[in-house]
């Protein structure tokens, strides 16, 4: 087992998120004492994992498999009410634990499940993602989807911890790789300019998760998300910081019927958000333009289709970023200098997308 890095998040609700390498046997400690059923929800992709996992719990827990659908396809009211039946059925009481094991979008689901089952359970978050164990697991935020838009139904819900074990990403597709650095990236604009300088020296070193570049990067982002949280769990204020590309990132997603990466659509989100910070007079010029040398070098996407504009436009006013049905972005005054742009006028809005379009 490698060394650990504790990462702690503080407040009412605290909790470590653990980053190491052969760290599974962690787990009950996190679940603690109490525990003596646990739902280990997880993809198909990760049965086999899965099911090494169970077994290696199986001496102290009756450890119940939870497999639903691979990525966002998985994050419907349905999919939830099938975790729900599988507990209902093993009577599955408050001392009981759920375990997600999976992309972000599984530990989305898993969380909600968690979040919502007797008003609450035990959840420990076990991400196999670059952006579940940057972004999605570590934060508290769960959710589903609904027909009309992303993560309109969820719930704020801390875990008992979390666990990111770099042994799981090291048979990942480079391109899952290079989607999940959208997060990572998004961390250097807003706070950490190291990350981004990292890329630029050695983009292969960077993103190859066996090297202290890649720990690095990834344990920054994670420090940056829950110093954020701790001051702002439920989203009232600082905490806005991290959706920086996402309210179009969303957008996009939805209207690509969630067949993209969330990384590609973040990524075209933050561009957007670039141009918008510029053309709004705060963002100066070079700090605009490597966005695009730095998401290129990653071979993710800078640009949408310019004729699906009212379309986006249309689901971003129904985001639940939106206050009293006002848009709302995270826009960069500088480098690291993150704040918000609320009510940007649509002809603005429309001029930033044009420098995006393709």
């Amino acid at each position: 087992m490698s060394t650990i890095t504790t990462i702690e998040v503080t407040g009412t609700d605290a909790y470590s998120i653990e980053v190491g390498r052969g760290i599974l046997d962690r787990l009950p400690a996190m679940l603690g004492d109490q525990v003596a059923k646990i739902l280990l929800v997880h993809p198909p992709t990760l049965g086999e994992k899965a099911e090494q996992l169970r077994a290696s719990l199986a001496d102290r827990y009756q450890v119940l498999l939870a497999e639903i659908p691979d990525a966002e396809t998985g994050k419907r009211v349905e999919v939830a009410a099938f975790c729900w039946q599988i507990m209902g059925q093993a009577d599955f009481t408050r001392t009981d634990a759920v375990i997600g094991f999976g992309g972000g979008a599984t530990t989305d689901v898993a969380g909600f499940v968690a979040a919502t089952w007797l008003r609450g359970v035990r959840l420990v978050q076990v991400p196999t993602s670059v952006a579940g164990m940057v972004d999605a697991a570590v934060g508290g935020k769960t959710g589903i989807n609904t027909n009309e838009g992303k993560n309109l139904v969820g719930a704020f819900y801390a875990p008992a911890g979390v666990i990111a074990d770099l042994d799981l990403l090291d048979t990942l597709p480079r391109n899952e790789i290079l989607a999940g650095f959208a997060e990572i990236v998004k961390c250097g604009f807003i706070a950490e300019p190291e990350i981004l300088d990292l890329i630029e020296a050695d983009v292969d070193v960077v993103t190859d998760p066996t090297t202290d570049e890649f720990r690095r990067v990834v344990e920054l982002s994670i420090a940056l998300k829950a110093r954020v949280v701790s001051e702002d769990f439920k989203e009232g204020g600082v905490r806005e910081i991290l959706n920086y590309g996402h309210t179009l990132g969303h957008a996009i997603e939805h209207a690509e019927r969630y067949q993209w990466r969330h990384g590609a659509a973040v990524s075209v989100g933050m561009m957007f958000a670039a141009e918008l910070s510029r053309l709004a007079g705060r963002l100066p010029d070079a700090v605009a333009d490597r966005h695009r040398s730095i998401l290129d070098s990653l071979n993710l996407p800078t640009e949408y289709p310019v004729g699906r504009w009212n379309t986006l436009l249309a689901t971003m006013q129904r985001d639940k970023k939106a206050r009293a049905g006002m848009l709302r972005f995270i826009v960069l005054d500088d480098l690291a200098k993150p704040t918000v742009l609320a009510g940007p006028e649509t002809a603005l809005l429309f001029a930033a997308y044009q420098e995006i379009g393709s």
